[in-house]
């Protein structure tokens, strides 16, 4: 069983660092984070107990020691910019996982949502281990 967390952190530190204590505290193997705060002046966020995937809207945390063995598809999320990331977990004995941590808004520039740009249909998987989705989907935005 995989144990995961998901927190949209509204570009906070305070949030981010809170979300990821939060799955170190529930022991969770991955901490899927939105809108996490920009890293500046080449100051990264890091954490002790997780190993992060960053892209500028979404981050998903991988607990070192947890296990997992993980495969990032970047085959799959081209086209999303950086609003989607799938990763493949896999822990000895159990069949593989596709994770996808989403946060789904329109660009503020191009006004187009950048996570419907790729093919769901080839993401989510049909057998096997399943798929788990979590994000921010804006579903009370207009934008």
């Amino acid at each position: 069983m995989i144990r995961a967390v998901q927190h949209n952190c509204a570009r906070s530190y305070a949030w981010t660092m809170a979300a990821l204590e939060t799955g170190v505290e529930r022991k969770a193997d991955l901490v899927m984070l939105q809108e996490p705060p920009e890293e500046r002046g080449g100051i990264g966020i890091s954490h002790s107990a997780y190993e992060i995937r960053k892209r500028k809207r979404v981050w998903t945390a991988v607990r070192k020691g947890s296990g997992l063995a993980t495969d990032e598809r970047t085959d799959l999320s081209r086209g999303a910019n950086d609003d989607v990331i799938v990763t493949d977990v896999k822990r000895r004995g159990e069949k593989m996982m596709r994770v996808i941590n989403i946060y789904d808004q329109r660009d503020v520039r191009t006004r187009e949502r950048q996570a419907r740009k790729i093919n769901w249909s080839r993401i989510i998987r049909q057998r096997g281990g399943g798929t788990i989705l979590a994000g921010d989907f804006n579903a009370h935005s207009r934008r």
